[in-house]
This record gives structure tokens, sequence and C-alpha cells, in this order.
């Protein structure tokens, strides 16, 4: 079991792009696996996380209404955004400037072969972000990301999941909002889901903006302990 996984910092990229750039560390890693079915190769396979943040775009999951989407394609050019139809779970997204978007693609037959518990560790490792912060994030019985004051008219979220997986090989992941434009979330119903707002950690915090780079050691710090995970090889990639 290989619990290595390699960090890579891709920077400002755009949404496309780095969706084939997953694709491709996914299908690498399900090669793999299917050659060591195959011939018993038994040849390690490796695990990646990208960190990334995207232009303006609103992505749409598989089982997703676009209904949700509340734009035309005008509308969406003349916010500078783009929009796609996407191979993950759940509904319609946002990604933005000023939002941590994080892509472990992961073998998790090198960790464990259960979807659920690693949805919940990935919002695990969120919420211990936040309490670093002093903020308190909770989960919301069924509705994948992570919330605050959930139960209370208050209700709002900040972090948006949505995973795929083939052969317990994962993509996609998490969207946490550090300094991210609320403003675009008026566009959209969010995750499908009416009645609830969303939130970002400078809102929370009452400041203008916070430390990317500190809320990214502190999401990487918890992520290895959960998955007892060792990180190598950070890469930066050109944007």
């Amino acid at each position: 079991m290989n619990k290595k996984i390699q960090l890579q910092e891709l920077g400002y990229k755009d949404y496309k792009e780095t969706w084939d750039y997953q694709e491709e560390l996914f299908r690498e890693i399900l090669d793999i696996k299917v050659k060591n079915r195959r011939e018993d190769a038994g040849l390690e396979t490796p695990n990646y996380f990208l960190f990334v943040e995207h232009p303006h775009v609103y992505t749409l999951g598989k089982s997703g209404d676009m209904s949700n989407l509340l734009l035309n394609e005008l509308q969406l050019s003349q916010k500078g955004a783009t929009f796609y139809k996407i191979n993950r779970g759940g509904d319609i997204t946002y990604h933005g400037p000023g939002q941590i978007v994080g892509y472990p693609i992961l073998d998790l037959d090198n960790f464990f072969t259960d979807i659920h518990k690693y949805l919940r560790f990935l919002e695990e490792v969120v919420i211990l972000t936040l309490a670093e912060y002093g903020i308190v994030g909770t989960r919301s019985e069924g509705e994948t990301g992570v919330w605050l004051d959930v139960g209370t008219p208050f209700a709002r979220k900040i972090c948006a999941m949505g995973v795929r997986a083939s052969r317990w090989v994962t993509m996609h992941g998490f969207a946490f909002n550090v300094n991210a434009d609320l403003g675009y979330f008026d566009n959209i119903i969010p995750c499908g889901i009416k009645g609830k707002a969303v939130t970002s950690l400078n809102v929370e915090l009452g400041k203008e903006s916070i430390s990317v780079e500190e809320v990214k050691e502190k999401l990487l710090k918890h992520f290895k302990t959960l998955f007892e995970a060792e990180w190598i090889q950070q890469k930066t990639e050109a944007n």
C-alpha cells in the first residue's frame, strides 16, 4: 500500500485544462490497476493531490439539474464565466478566484476502500482547518460538504464537494471558499439546495482577505494525519 501522495501546485489554471489533466492522472492509475489484475504485475499505484485556483466557472454534476444554473449563455459571457457538464457526483457549483480547490486523485486501495468514509474524511479536513480559525464547521445530513450553523435560519455552506470514483480511484474533490466573491453564487442554486446561503472564510472572520498559503498548510496537515499519508515531490506546473 503506497501512502505517498505527490502534491502539485497548479496555480491559476483553466477548469477544462485542469479537468483533462485530472483525467490523465486518473487513467494512469486505472491502467496500472488493470495491468496488475491481468498480469499479476505487482506495480505500485501513485497518488496525487492537486491544488488549483480557477477562473470563474460553473460546473454541473452528472445527476445535476440544468435549471439550477440561472444564467443563459450570453449572461455567462458577460460575467466572464464558463460552464461545463462534468462527470462528478453532486449538482451545480461555482469555482473562482479566492477559492482553494483541491483534487485528490488517489487509489483508495492504498488507504481504505470506503467512499462514504472518504467523503467524511474530506469534510473532516476542512472542519479541522476551520477550527483553527475558531469557526465551528459541521455536516448537514444528506448534503455533502461543510456548513456553518446547520439547523438554524442562518445555515450557510463554506465548502462544496463532489467526487468521481472508479475501481477505488478518485478524482474531483472540494472547493473551499477562502476569499471568494460570493456574488457569483447568486447566479446558481448552489448544489441544487434552495434556501441556504453560501459564505467564505474571510467573511466569517470579518477580514478583507485571508492567507491562502496558510490555509493550504493547515488543510495538508490535517489531510496527512487523517489519511496517514506522506507528501512527496512538490511540483509546480506552469500556469
